[in-house]
C-alpha cells in the first residue's frame, strides 16, 4: 500500500533523508549515509519492481501521502470510532485485536507523517487493515485520515513515559 501512495520522488527522498519520527534513517551521502543518488534510484526501482502491486488501488481514490489540509481532532475522534475502535479499543487504549495507539511513549516517538503512513498502510504483518479495508465497503477519505491523525496527535503529552502524574511526584 505504501508503494501505491508514495511516488518515486517521495520514495527517493525518504531513502535519502530518512523519515523524522520513525526508525527510518538517512542513507544518502549528502545526509551522512553511504549511498549515492544512483544507488538510491536503483533501490527505489527495485522496491517497485519486486514489491509493488500494480492495480492494488483499482478504482479507489487513495488518500494523499502527505496531508493536504488541516486535521480536526473532534472529527478525528468520530472517524476513529468508525474505523479503528473495534480493534484498538475505546480512546485507543488497546483492544482485543490491537494494541494501544494512544500510548504516550509511542506518540512521542512517531511523527504526524509516521501516524498518517500507519493509518493509510495499516500493519499487514500484524493483521492491521489499511485505509481501504478498515470497514468493508467504506474506505477512509483523505480528510478522515487527516482527522484521525489530528486526534492521535492531540493525545501527545508533554512528559511521555511518566509512570505517574507529575503533580503526584514529591521530592524527598
Amino acid at each position: 500500500m505504501y508503494l501505491a501512495i508514495a511516488d518515486d520522488t517521495v520514495m527517493r527522498k525518504v531513502i535519502a533523508n530518512g523519515a523524522r519520527g520513525t526508525a527510518m534513517p538517512a542513507f544518502a551521502q549528502s545526509a551522512g549515509g553511504m549511498l549515492t543518488d544512483k544507488q538510491i534510484a536503483v533501490i527505489t526501482n527495485g522496491m517497485r519492481s519486486n514489491w509493488g502491486r500494480p492495480g492494488i488501488l483499482a478504482t479507489a481514490n487513495p488518500p494523499s501521502y502527505a496531508a493536504t489540509s488541516a486535521g480536526n481532532a473532534v472529527r478525528g475522534e468520530i472517524a476513529y470510532r468508525t474505523y479503528c475502535e473495534s480493534c484498538h479499543g475505546a480512546a485507543g487504549r488497546g483492544g482485543a485485536k490491537g494494541s494501544s495507539i494512544t500510548d504516550d511513549s509511542f506518540l512521542a516517538l512517531v511523527s504526524d507523517q509516521g501516524l498518517r503512513t500507519l493509518v493509510i498502510t495499516g500493519r499487514p504483518e500484524l493483521g492491521a487493515p489499511d485505509w481501504l479495508d478498515d470497514v468493508s465497503g467504506k474506505p477512509m477519505s483523505d480528510q478522515e485520515v487527516t482527522d484521525v491523525v489530528a486526534w492521535l496527535a492531540s493525545k501527545r503529552v508533554q512528559n511521555p513515559g511518566q509512570p505517574y502524574a507529575a503533580s503526584n511526584y514529591k521530592q524527598h
